[in-house]
């Protein structure tokens, strides 16, 4: 493929400019006489008065040219110039002709008719003057909009090479060997690159699917939260591809310009078929992808929807679109456009959820082999205790482990210093410098104390890690868990996770007898997970078998609920209800276990971070843990 020419630099048209204005002054002085310039004053007293000129021509009644007489030149005031130099030798400038000539007459009033000066009028065009008085302008006009153009242009390898290219393409090409990311890049996504591993094969070897009658997909749609590798498994796909692979995000096709994002995608489409077969990834899809028709009353006409048109009909339309392979990234997928998922344009989804523990260990692999680690990092201990952190959060943690190894001056990133990046990936950064009174402080250690008691004591709460008041981020302390990987769960569980999250406020109200503001983040919880379980889960026995969840999000665009307001005050109410009893069987449980609650926040007091060993300590093993294992 040919490469496009790079579009030529600003600067260097002013050059060219500045060039053509020179030529212009080297001409004009080309045509000039060469005649010494005089004034008026020069001329009467010294030429006029002592009689050396010999004739005067008045050009264009504008300039007087001086012609000396011959056997004058070469001695006296005129020694400079050769005896044989043709005229005129000096020029002035006039004002008036009639004055001109008044003046010339009455200087020579008393000479006879055969000495008087002759005095010709000549008519002479200037041909070269007028030409450049307005191709100069011109040329200077030209080359300031040349350097305003270049000033707007666009950056990128495609996408046109000024504004009047906005409806061009603006995905990047990425040729063969351009990207070094491989599959082998790829932690904890084993069974999607297997799915994708075939769309690269099936490029290479398509004999091998083509002699069945078999055809390759059209399109593969990646869906995930985010940080689950989308974009890195589209990285790794341009690296083992060996074909070219242009790259693009959803945003780019929207503009303010009517039927822009139209006709970009049709470059695209148009330059993937003439390097066939070649890859088309789309990163966040979700931008010009989402259903038509929703909230229309509030746009008159709606590009975004023209830009999805296109889409279809690019990707399965009349048209032929052999050898393209589109791939396509987003974390809502459930807000796309049913036209644009179904068989035939995006005809694999594969979902990509968050890493288990073992694809956890394998991320962790990946991202400290370039770290420089001590002898007591344990990978599997790490992935067992960030359950529910993406590839990018274990990115992220091993980033900043190395950092805060450095700050410290160490030689070799330590077990200790992934736990403080965790801590910190979770909660902020410690803030050592925050003022809180004591008062306040020990508020703080009972509330965290009751989360902790509390969680201990109850079946199905969370295992317990640490108990810190140490402020970080926005919190004051936390209490850190170990939260089981469990795809369902039941209503028991729901409660013990309701009861637990609401410790800390029941042990204020407890030891203090009145409550504070600490509870904010525990209430938001509370309150969405009581609301989750009544309207979307079903477990709640008035409203019943029912859910009110909307996959699709229509009600949300329409400003519109499932139900009736009968039903909406029956959720309130019910909601109410479980939280109120979640809290007096908290606060009962607290009660019971008061002088082991006590213990620990006097503890929490005086070290600020409390460890498991500690709580085994105060609170003995969990019995509960003990009859499962005995069973």
């Amino acid at each position: 493929m040919d490469k496009p020419r790079a579009p030529r630099s600003p600067l260097s048209w002013m050059w060219l400019v500045l060039l053509f204005l020179l030529i212009g002054q080297g001409l004009m002085f080309f045509n000039s006489s060469g005649a010494e310039t005089i004034s008026w004053t020069e001329f009467r007293r010294g030429m006029l008065a002592n009689g050396d000129v010999q004739k005067i021509v008045v050009v264009n009644k504008e300039e007087a040219e001086v012609y000396i007489k011959e056997d004058k030149l070469g001695e006296g005031d005129y020694a400079d110039i050769k005896k044989n130099k043709p005229g005129p030798h000096y020029t002035f400038t006039i004002g008036s002709v009639d004055n001109f000539e008044n003046a010339i007459d009455e200087a020579q009033k008393d000479l006879p008719d055969n000495e008087r000066i002759n005095i010709s009028f000549e008519d002479r065009p200037d041909y070269i003057g007028g030409i450049l008085s307005w191709v100069i302008p011109l040329a200077i006009i030209i080359g300031i909009w040349v350097f305003i153009m270049g000033r707007v242009r666009p950056s990128g390898n495609m996408g046109g090479g000024n504004i009047f290219d906005f409806g061009k393409s603006k995905a990047q090409l990425f040729e063969k060997d351009q990207s070094k990311i491989t599959f082998d890049d790829v932690a904890g996504l084993d069974e999607v690159k297997v799915e994708v591993r075939e769309v690269v094969d099936f490029l290479k070897n398509p004999t091998r699917y083509t002699r069945l009658g078999a055809k390759i997909p059209k399109g593969v749609l990646l869906i995930g939260p985010p940080g689950t590798g989308k974009t890195l498994l589209a990285k790794a796909v341009a690296g083992e591809a060996g074909v070219p692979f242009y790259s693009i995000s959803g945003s780019e096709f929207v503009e303010m310009f009517v039927g822009v994002g139209a006709s970009r995608v049709r470059d695209l489409f148009k330059k993937a078929k003439q390097n066939a077969p070649s890859i088309i990834f789309i990163d966040e899809i979700d931008a010009i992808g989402r259903s038509r028709g929703k909230a229309a009353s509030f746009q008159s006409n709606d590009e975004r929807e023209n830009t999805l048109n296109q889409m279809l009909t690019e990707m399965d339309g009349f048209g032929s679109n052999t050898g393209v392979i589109v791939m396509a990234a987003t974390n809502r997928g459930e807000i796309l456009d049913s036209a644009l998922l179904r068989p035939g344009r995006f005809d694999r989804q594969i979902y990509l959820e968050l890493p288990t523990k073992s694809e956890r260990y394998a991320i962790f692999q990946v991202h400290t082999a370039p770290l420089k680690l001590a002898h007591d990092i344990d990978l599997h201990q790490l992935a067992g205790q960030t359950p529910g952190f993406s590839g990018a959060d274990i990115a992220n943690i091993c980033n900043e482990a190395a950092l805060i190894a450095a700050r410290k001056n160490k030689d070799a990133v330590e077990f200790s210093d992934f736990m403080d990046a965790t801590d910190r990936v979770i909660a902020g950064m410690e803030k050592k410098n925050k003022i809180i009174s004591e008062g306040e402080k020990k508020t703080i250690a009972y509330h965290e104390a009751g989360h902790a008691t509390a969680s201990w004591y109850l079946k199905y709460a969370d295992s317990l890690l640490k108990v810190s008041i140490v402020p970080r981020g926005r919190s004051l302390g936390a209490a850190w868990y170990l939260p089981e990987e469990n795809v369902i769960y039941t209503k028991d569980q729901f409660l013990d996770r309701i009861c637990a999250t609401l410790a800390g406020r029941a042990s204020e109200e407890i030891h203090f007898g009145k409550i504070s503001s600490g509870a904010l983040d525990d209430l938001e919880k509370v309150t969405k997970q009581a609301y989750t379980m009544v309207a979307y889960y079903g477990l709640n026995d008035k409203i019943g078998n029912l859910s009110y969840y909307d996959s699709t999000g229509q009600y949300e665009s329409s400003f519109q609920r499932p139900y009736s307001e009968a039903t909406a005050q029956l959720i309130d109410q019910e909601v109410r209800k479980l939280v109120e009893t979640a809290y007096a069987r908290t606060k009962n449980l607290l009660i019971e276990h008061q002088a082991e609650l006590e213990t620990l926040a006097e503890l929490l007091l005086s070290k600020e971070v409390v460890y498991k060993e500690d709580l085994v300590r105060i609170f003995g093993e969990r019995s509960f843990l003990e009859t499962e294992a005995a069973s």
